[in-house]
């Protein structure tokens, strides 16, 4: 039987339904750039959200993994063309198609390690990395072709993407981020949840408060620098 040819967006949605079959999408969160078009949901199909797609397609494992059920991940995409790679010296898994890259993230904290967490419920391993503590604080979910997906507030998914800024070396890669987390911020401010950005601003350690207001300033996004460093806690 000849294997059906999926377009880039329509192989997301069936390894998230692939994934939801199997009983463990509800133990993930879906983070990364594919968060946009889910977003649109969010914001309605109004809000001028950028376009981007990316080859990533990352998921955010909580720590410690609460999995409760067995899924061997790899098996379960390999007919839609998915091979596994290993990265590094510890053997990072990679799960690899011409369209897409799939890889499990769990937040690093502490002095962090290069080691990657194994979770033998998926049979594959995360890395670690910093600032992903941001995007498991404070959740939604959204309903999309069928499935219930829990995505980052848009308002920790904006914020964290200015965080990872100062970490790009690719200067296209920073700017998509910088695009991605200005439209977000905007969008929610025309949702009237400023204050919901405001909050999730001030509940970040002062190093990182700064970060973020300098890739602000950076992007010459004035308007939204004054917001997040006002003093006052009304709207």
């Amino acid at each position: 039987m000849e294997n059906r040819k999926y377009d880039q967006y329509e192989l997301v949605i069936e390894v998230l339904n692939r994934l939801n079959a199997s009983g463990v999408l509800k133990y993930l969160i879906f983070i990364g750039s594919w968060c946009l078009p889910l977003y649109r949901d969010y914001f309605g199909d109004d809000e001028p959200l950028p376009a981007i797609r990316t080859r990533d397609m990352d998921f955010l494992i909580p720590e410690p993994p609460k999995i409760h059920d067995m899924c061997d991940v790899p098996a379960l995409i390999r007919d839609l063309g998915f091979v596994v790679t290993f990265r590094g010296q510890h053997g990072l898994i990679r799960l690899e198609h011409p369209d897409l890259m799939i890889e499990f993230l769990v937040p690093e904290r502490g002095k962090g390690s290069d080691r990657p967490v194994a979770i033998p419920q998926l049979k594959v391993n995360a890395e670690r990395l910093r600032f992903l503590s941001l995007l498991e604080q404070k959740t939604i979910r959204i309903a999309t072709s069928g499935l219930s997906v829990v995505l980052p507030h848009p308002a920790n998914f904006a914020l964290q993407k200015l965080l990872i800024c100062s970490r790009r070396r690719d200067s296209g890669k920073k700017q998509k981020d910088r695009d991605a987390a200005t439209a977000i911020l905007h969008a929610l401010i025309r949702k009237d949840e400023k204050m919901t950005v405001i909050k999730v601003f001030r509940s970040l350690p002062l190093k990182w408060q700064k970060k973020i207001l300098l890739e602000l300033e950076e992007s010459m996004e004035s308007d939204l620098r004054d917001i997040l460093s006002t003093t006052s806690t009304t709207e």
